[in-house]
């Protein structure tokens, strides 16, 4: 997507919305200060009190440093985007999508509450696949947001089960509840809770194997990729894994599953961006790699030196978001000035684009990790991290790879295509207008302030942030050159190593490329396979069971209910078979046997007629028990139905052709009906029996006999249920009666002025 008209007018509230995260960004700098001291800042809104449930917003280190970026990249995304997307169809819909998701993530990171924090997980997926999908018309758009929505989406499920156990363990859904109690390592459900919360995060932050969906994404507009796919939503995942870092973390579980996921996704991401000649497809992986990680960090236990792997992943999320962010929107400006992507067509762009050029200058050093840049420092902290760590040697390793790997990315997009020679393009490139370029700047300026000014950005925001994944306080006081040690020397030898790759990459990359072809599976395939038996199972099952024969469909229902039933009592263990003849009255019998003649009847019958008035019998027997026990609301109810059921199907029925002839049974499908009326029968009378045995508890009719004057103005107590405390079921049985009914008009009127349109159609010569 190559961006809208340079002519057209930007609509003023494209412009005028960037004043809701910039906004929120200054109200949250003036939480810096409190937070920086050690303070936690909390609200809270009653949601389900009786189920303990509450909207709370908590404020620690961790989550303002999320909402900081949320807002404060928000802020140049929005403006960069209501320029990029100049000219283009909906775009007034695209800005209130884009909003919509921000203030969804800010929920996500600022939740206390499980439950909520799970509400607004799901509303920035929702809000993703528009944003991925918003060029609905291309085939590639509608793939990416349902692949992106479908994996994030299952995975979602999987951490709500992850939720729920977690929140029962520990007795409360309140994050800072949990953060304040002791971990839940010892739970007998621990490995249970750890695998589904793991299932969430690793499939919303891409990692191996789920890591196929992000680099798909980039069929969305560049404004949604620097966003969604850079800063934030991808980093929900990881935001998840440092949060309950306190809470699940510091087992060998953790630190297995962590460090091994992370750092083979970082390692195999990494390679794989370098065999790709698509600007954001490269960004993309690297993204990836960047993800992995910060995972692989979070899970490595803290070791005998100065930073614990939460300062180190903290770090790297922050450091990441500056410049990849500013690196998709120099992408974008790219694509609108050049009209492609690929960087086999691009060069010679420094002299025509040098504020485009010199923000991805910027962007891409601090990537690579050179100094004086923030990335240099974090790639320091990484080395040093690895190195203190009980993983050793193989930690060093896999971020030495990942890390000159990207430092070859990083030339490919920050110096690559701007130097050179010119490249032929679909169009003359030129400078974008200042919303294109300054968010981009800005950004990469403060990757290279970060870095001279570290103290501070560590003092206010990174101390406090990784203090909150660690459940302790921390000191760090970082410099840009303490001394020739190992990690110096490592950081110098990745930029060392990067550069020749850069400068050898023809042979390389092509020997790469072949040895990442070798591979038989990959998440792309195996998703579209998935896909496709998927189908092949909804195709088998729509034929098997919705053949269009109503006799199979019922038996279909009765089947599984009845054999439901019966196999949950048989494990439970609840049948309770009746000692003796339950004392009864001579009236009770006389119903019990008109009850069960009637049902005989209805059964042998083979006039319509017959036995649908015999099945009234039966309904309007059940009637009468209702009203002999005391009931007379429930009965009349009862009478009412059977008697509209009998007049609207013996209606029905006497009008339809006779089908007899057509579903004339064999003695093994009488049996096979037989067997299965007599399970649901069965089974049925078994439940019952086993609720009858149970001791009467009066709590909920004491309840309602209590409630139901003072709370719901009513003396008649079944009235102030059906009108009050289940109002909104009674509203929506009202509204199926409405809709059926308006149903069943529209079908008589239409048979009505039927004959009518035809007469006249006919008159007037038409067919």
């Amino acid at each position: 997507m190559t961006g809208g008209t340079s002519g057209a007018k930007v609509p003023a509230y494209a412009r005028a919305v960037v004043a809701i995260p910039v906004a929120l960004f200054a109200w949250f700098c003036t939480m810096v200060p409190q937070v920086a001291g050690g303070a936690s800042l909390y609200w809270e809104v009653r949601w389900l009190p009786q189920q303990g449930i509450a909207l709370g917003f908590h404020v620690d280190g961790l989550a303002l440093l999320f909402a900081l970026l949320i807002t404060g990249i928000g802020s140049f995304i929005l403006l960069y985007a209501s320029e990029y997307m100049r000219g283009q169809a909906h775009v007034g819909r695209f800005t209130a999508f884009l909003v919509s998701f921000m203030l969804a993530m800010l929920g996500l990171v600022l939740s206390d509450n499980l439950v909520g924090l799970f509400v607004f997980w799901e509303l920035t997926a929702v809000t993703s696949f528009l944003l991925i999908g918003y060029s609905h018309e291309e085939a590639t758009a509608r793939r990416a947001a349902l692949q992106g929505l479908l994996v994030t989406g299952a995975g979602a499920l999987a951490m709500l089960a992850g939720f729920v156990l977690l929140g029962e363990a520990a007795g409360t859904y309140s994050l800072r509840e949990m953060l304040a109690g002791a971990g839940l390592a010892d739970h007998p459900s621990y490995a249970a809770i750890l695998a589904l919360v793991l299932a969430g995060a690793f499939t919303k932050s891409a990692q191996f194997p789920f890591h196929f969906w992000l680099p798909n994404a980039m069929a969305a507009p560049t404004p949604v990729s620097a966003y969604l796919h850079s800063a934030t939503m991808v980093k929900a995942g990881v935001f998840l894994l440092a949060r309950v870092s306190p809470i699940l973390g510091g087992t060998a579980e953790w630190a297995a599953v962590l460090t091994g996921v992370g750092a083979f996704t970082a390692v195999y991401s990494a390679a794989v961006a370098l065999t790709r000649t698509d600007l954001k497809q490269v960004l993309a992986y690297s993204t990836v790699m960047a993800l992995g990680t910060c995972v692989m960090f979070i899970g490595l236990p803290p070791g005998d030196g100065f930073a614990p792997g939460a300062l180190a992943a903290v770090t790297a999320v922050f450091v990441h978001a500056l410049y990849k962010a500013a690196l998709f929107m120099a992408a974008g400006t790219i694509d609108r000035a050049t009209g492609t992507r690929d960087l086999r067509a691009l060069g010679g762009l420094g002299r025509a684009m040098p504020l485009t050029f010199a923000a991805s200058a910027l962007a891409s050093l601090s990537m690579a990790g050179a100094p004086p840049f923030l990335g240099f420092l974090g790639k320091e902290m990484l080395y040093s991290t690895a190195l203190d760590s009980p993983a050793g040697l193989w930690a060093v390793a896999a971020v030495f790879l990942a890390s000159a790997m990207i430092v070859t990315v990083a030339l490919l997009v920050g110096a690559f295509p701007f130097a050179g020679r010119r490249e032929t393009a679909r169009r003359e490139p030129r400078e974008g207008r200042w919303p294109l370029w300054v968010g981009s700047l800005t950004l990469g300026a403060c990757a290279l302030i970060g870095g001279l000014w570290a103290p501070a950005a560590f003092d206010s925001l990174l101390l406090p942030a990784a203090s909150a994944v660690a459940g302790r306080g921390l000191e760090f006081h970082p410099h840009l050159w303490p001394g020739m040690k190992p990690e110096v020397l490592l950081s110098a030898a990745t930029l060392a190593v990067g550069v020749i790759v850069y400068w050898r990459r023809a042979a390389l990359l092509a020997g790469l490329g072949r040895a990442l072809a070798l591979i038989p599976v990959t998440g792309d395939r195996s998703y579209d396979a998935s896909m496709a038996g998927i189908a092949r199972l909804a195709a088998w099952h729509t034929r098997w069971v919705q053949c269009g024969t109503h006799r199979r469909y019922i038996l279909v229902v009765f089947g599984t209910l009845g054999v439901g039933l019966a196999a949950a009592i048989a494990v439970k263990g609840v049948a309770s078979w009746p000692t003796g003849l339950p004392g009864a009255s001579a009236v009770e019998w006389t119903l019990a046997a008109m009850i069960a003649a009637s049902a005989l009847v209805t059964i042998r019958a083979r006039s319509r007629l017959l036995a649908i008035c015999a099945l009234g019998v039966v309904g309007t027997g059940a009637a009468l028990v209702f009203a002999l026990y005391g009931a007379p609301d429930v009965a009349l109810t009862q009478l009412m139905v059977e008697t509209l059921v009998v007049v609207i199907v013996a209606m029905v029925l006497l009008k339809l052709p006779d089908f007899r002839g057509e579903v004339r049974q064999t003695w093994t499908g009488r049996w096979r009906d037989g067997i299965v009326a007599v399970t649901v029968g069965l089974a049925i009378t078994l439940v019952l029996l086993a609720v009858l045995a149970e001791p009467k508890s009066r709590d909920l009719t004491a309840y309602f006999e209590r409630t139901a004057l003072p709370e719901g103005f009513g003396r008649n107590v079944v009235n102030v249920i059906l009108v009050d405390f289940r109002g909104l079921d009674t509203l929506g049985e009202i509204t199926v009666l409405a809709v059926a009914s308006m149903a069943g008009f529209a079908l008589i009127r239409w048979r009505a002025i039927r004959p009518a349109r035809r007469a006249a159609a006919r008159a007037e010569g038409r067919p």
